[in-house]
């Protein structure tokens, strides 16, 4: 049970109330988080900017959200991303291999290898070695690299919250949440 309890959508209003009833799928990660009324709006854009405007590929991105749920013991995440990743494109395989920690496979091409060794440094030691930067720089670009930081960082602080908290795990969602957010005539 979660250590703070879940805000109840239909006692919200305003921008919240409307960011509520956008959604197909009130998770419990957002009506816990809708306890920072200031916060709420802003972070669900930012989230929904992360999932649907990025220049930094849909695979790259859950590869990258994968990591950090994994490396941060995140479940909430985990169970929520999994489907979405497959419905993008990400293999079982590559998922698996992920859940294990296991980055340098041929199931990763380069690209995704040098961009999964990029993320396991910034998510443990927060600077990244040279050689790790410079073979991210080979295969993306400067927006799509400080992308993946805010990727990164943004499902980072999301782990703090539903791991802190105890959040309680929803079914997974799918797709339906993911292409909730797309923009209108997507």
């Amino acid at each position: 049970m979660a250590r703070l309890p879940l805000i109840d959508p239909e006692t919200t209003s305003g921008d919240m109330r409307a960011s509520f009833d956008r959604m197909p799928i009130k998770l419990n990660v957002f009506r816990m988080l809708a306890h920072a009324e200031s916060n709420f709006v802003p972070a669900m854009r930012f989230a929904n900017s992360i999932l649907h405007k990025q220049k930094l590929g849909h695979v790259h991105r859950e590869l990258l959200i994968l990591q950090v749920a994994q490396r941060q013991r995140a479940a909430y995440e985990w169970r929520q991303h999994v489907p979405i990743a497959l419905g993008l494109g990400v293999t079982q395989r590559q998922i698996d291999l992920i859940e294990h920690g296991t980055y340098d496979d041929d199931a990763f091409d380069d690209a995704e290898r040098a961009l999964l060794a990029f993320g396991a440094e910034l998510i443990e030691n927060v600077r990244v070695p040279e050689a790790t930067f410079a073979a991210l720089r080979r295969h993306f670009n400067d927006r799509e690299i400080v992308e993946a930081i805010l990727a990164i960082g943004f499902y980072m602080m999301i782990a703090r919250l539903t791991e802190a908290t105890e959040t309680d795990l929803d079914p997974a969602a799918g797709m339906a949440v993911f292409d909730g957010g797309k923009p209108r005539g997507a």
